[in-house]
């Protein structure tokens, strides 16, 4: 099981907090004091929740659970692709498509179309349609690869989600709460802890800190696989529902359709 202590958080910046004037005073239990104008989190309660954080990821994933890593802000994209990625679990690190968890199948079936691009592109399809038609569903894939690459692969809802700034991502929170699913998150002092399950009071803006607590949550996932006893990546099952005979037109329509629904959200 992974260490934890006050002093590796204090080198982190975990402390930090937000202005006071810009606080959520449900965090006020998680406050330690203020200095200079800004929140000095309680780092004894940010150990003690970061360990109860870990141990429940953990556990989840030596059951089989899938875990999605949700963070757009600038700062924490590769940092979210790179845990997720190294861990074989999945993550949205662009913009959060509303109904992604709430409306799967809607997502799923965006997913199957993405698939079916892709191969169409390496199987020879494209040398057989047309520049423009290539040019439209070379664009159309690049944009649903980059709000749904994350996820193609995993054929099933998460068991949990892993979130680093849950104000930003309150749509992604909301969707987890309706259905049920786990939140954990890294939750500073301008937010709002009521819809969140395994809170970890902490800074969400420094790339130390927020590399720390995403480095965690991937131990914890890795842990996690030891005591399932499996391989160290989790096996990502494909679709098999996905179609590869579609005719080249209905897809270049459907793909369309995708592309307007991204833009849209």
């Amino acid at each position: 099981m992974a260490k934890f202590s006050v002093r590796e958080l204090l080198d982190a910046g975990f402390h930090f907090g937000h202005q006071t004037k810009r606080w959520n005073p449900k965090m006020a239990p998680f406050i330690f004091s203020s200095r200079n104008g800004i929140h000095i989190i309680d780092l004894h309660q940010t150990v003690r929740l970061l360990r109860d954080a870990y141990v429940f990821v953990r556990n989840e994933v030596s059951k089989g659970g899938v875990v999605l890593f949700v963070g757009t802000k600038r700062q924490s994209v590769e940092m979210i692709s790179d845990v997720a990625e190294k861990t074989g679990q999945y993550y949205v690190n662009h913009r959060w498509l509303g109904g992604t968890l709430t409306n799967w199948k809607t997502i799923q079936g965006s997913i199957r179309r993405l698939k079916d691009i892709e191969k169409m592109k390496t199987d020879g399809t494209f040398e057989a349609l047309t520049k423009k038609e290539v040019q439209g569903l070379e664009r159309s894939r690049m944009k649903m690869e980059r709000s749904l690459g994350g996820i193609k692969d995993m054929t099933r809802l998460p068991s949990l989600i892993v979130v680093v700034d849950t104000n930003k991502e309150a749509i992604a929170v909301k969707e987890a709460n309706k259905l049920g699913i786990p939140v954990v998150a890294l939750v500073d002092t301008n937010c709002q802890p009521d819809a969140i399950d395994w809170i970890v009071p902490g800074n969400d803006d420094a790339i130390r800190s927020l590399k720390l607590f995403l480095t965690k949550m991937g131990e914890a996932i890795l842990d996690g696989v030891q005591v399932r006893g499996d391989n160290p990546v989790y096996e990502r099952q494909e679709d098999t529902s996905i179609r590869l005979s579609q005719v080249p037109s209905k897809l270049i329509e459907e793909a369309d359709q995708d592309e307007e629904m991204i833009e849209q959200l």
